[in-house]
């Protein structure tokens, strides 16, 4: 090996004829709903019990969406963004806050999502890591009838409260996805 041969940047390689959504890192671009999309920042979420979900905040250049990953028995994908509380109920924070639980039912734009679980776990920003940058965090899952469409209510501190709405998507929906350095 040179001496230029050593300071040249290791990368890894992909193949990109063969690409998925468990090669999503940031920089990295892919195609969902007709749009192109590029990870802006990558995150990662311990559940316990050997279970993480990775979660990417992605652009198309207009809106900002949130895309998660979790391979628990069946692998599940979610695309996702945030809404205020006070679009889902105006008094929800209090409700959070002092009963420390949601209602068991809550609708948004005439979809009705019900409870499903309570998850408490912790979350790294990707960019950070390292064992200090881990935070605790308690996340509230709420569907439809369907399955199909998904609400999440998340606590950081005792009145630090964030909410998403979306959907859940396949894989072969997500397509084209190229590493940074691969760029079209």
């Amino acid at each position: 090996m040179g001496l230029f041969d050593f300071f040249k940047k290791k990368t890894p390689e992909y193949d990109v004829t063969n690409m998925n959504v468990h090669d999503l890192d940031v920089g990295f671009i892919f195609e969902y709903d007709l749009e192109t999309w590029e990870v802006k920042e990558a995150y990662e979420y311990d559940w316990g019990a050997n279970c993480f979900t990775r979660e990417f905040k992605v652009s198309n250049g207009i809106e900002t969406r949130y895309f998660s990953v979790e391979e628990e028995d069946d692998l599940e994908l979610c695309w996702m963004e945030k809404v205020k509380l006070v679009q889902i109920d105006e008094d929800l924070q209090d409700e959070l806050i002092k009963n420390q639980k949601p209602p068991k039912k809550l609708t948004v734009n005439s979809i009705k999502y019900f409870y499903e679980e309570v998850s408490t776990g912790y979350f790294q920003n990707g960019l950070k890591r390292d064992e200090n940058s881990w935070e605790e965090y308690r996340c509230w899952d709420f569907e439809d009838k369907s399955g199909e469409n998904m609400l999440s209510i998340e606590q950081w501190d005792d009145e630090v409260f964030e909410a998403s709405i979306g959907k859940t998507v396949k894989a072969f929906e997500i397509s084209n996805i190229l590493p940074a350095e691969q760029k079209r």
